[in-house]
């Protein structure tokens, strides 16, 4: 299978081309991004780009018809990747999340491409009471990164009806865990770090709000699952929450396994705290239905410990980490502040 992998050279991308490429060596993968995070590399021996048999540095809006027109399948990891990001570039994320995302597929469709993968965001729902999210309760985004993604699901639904092409949304549960290009902008992610430098979890809400947690590995097992999937298994257009319904954790919870995995570890949580309306516990029984040999097997305490030993191979130990280059938005603010790229985040060199 030839397949496209827009965003492959952030943080869920590399992981994504090695499980491809180690599971099916005769895919031929073809990597595009704008290559913002190339250099973020966290500790691998070699270059994860081993696993991509050409690799373009284009901006996603740039695409042509031309470059899709021998792919079998599009995998659109590429976007503005979090809510601070949306915050600060609020109309370009909608123009690379939203407009450009919509764009791709259609000429994707037109060019003949088999299977088009999004993904999306559990984030979507927002603020949501009332038990475990299904595919088909309302969706409430609170943020200019979850509109994004709601805005996007929208446009392939109504591309479907058009096209032939089998569409995949994955509603992905809240990344987590060591990646050849590591982020500490996740929660997760950033209470190992926080532990391992400061031997301190400050969790800034009361510890409540809910999310449910999947580690990198399982976000590629379920993009392998959805690359293949067929329209009688779940439809020509499918929208899915990706995750397992044990994985839902609350905040206070996450930070008690870290102090597991790091023994010592004090947890401060602000009792005083205003509510944080970001707060969703999500079903996962569509997705254990249509995919049961591709269910998360990556466990919290697994994440934790893998993250606590890759950091410790990277002998990390910078206190300051929110404002390294291990957090995405630091990146874009420092190119732009070195007038690399501009405020629509494009290259100037």
């Amino acid at each position: 299978m030839k397949i496209l992998i827009t965003g492959n050279l952030g943080y869920i991308g590399p992981m994504v081309s090695r499980h491809l490429k180690t599971t099916t060596p005769s895919h031929t993968i073809t990597g595009l991004d704008n290559a913002f995070f190339a250099h973020c590399l966290t500790a691998p021996a070699f270059s994860p780009e081993v696993f991509v048999d050409v690799q373009y540095r284009m901006d996603v809006r740039d695409v042509s018809a031309d470059l899709l027109s021998s792919v079998d399948a599009v995998i659109h990891l590429a976007a503005v990747s979090n809510d601070p990001m949306g915050h600060k570039f609020e109309q370009v994320t909608d123009q690379i999340n939203h407009v450009a995302s919509v764009q791709l597929a259609t000429k994707a469709a037109a060019a003949g491409v088999r299977s088009f993968v999004f993904a999306s965001s559990c984030s979507i729902y927002g603020f949501a009471d009332g038990g475990p999210r299904k595919e088909t309760d309302t969706l409430n985004p609170l943020t200019a990164y979850a509109r994004s993604k709601v805005a996007t699901e929208q446009g392939l639904a109504a591309l479907s009806a058009n096209t032939d092409m089998t569409i995949t949304a994955l509603r992905f549960s809240t990344a987590c865990g060591m990646s050849d290009r590591l982020r500490l902008d996740l929660v997760l992610n950033d209470f190992v770090a926080a532990a391992i430098t400061t031997g301190k979890i400050t969790v800034l809400s009361d510890g409540s709000p809910w999310r449910p947690l999947i580690d990198v590995r399982d976000m590629a097992r379920a993009i392998d699952w959805a690359l293949t999937r067929q329209p009688d298994n779940g439809g020509k257009y499918l929208a899915i929450n990706v995750g397992r319904n044990d994985f839902n954790y609350q905040v206070r919870d996450i930070a008690r396994v870290v102090a597991d995995v790091l023994p010592g570890t004090e947890i401060s949580i602000n009792l005083n705290a205003q509510p944080d309306k970001r707060s969703y516990k999500v079903d996962f029984d569509l997705f254990s239905r249509l995919a049961p040999d591709h269910q998360p097997q990556v466990t919290l305490h697994q994440s934790a410990t893998e993250l606590k030993d890759g950091l410790t191979r990277m002998h990390f130990a910078d206190q300051n980490f929110r404002e390294s280059q291990l957090i995405r938005l630091k990146v874009l603010e420092r190119l732009m502040d070195e007038s690399k790229i501009n405020g629509n985040l494009q290259w100037m060199i």
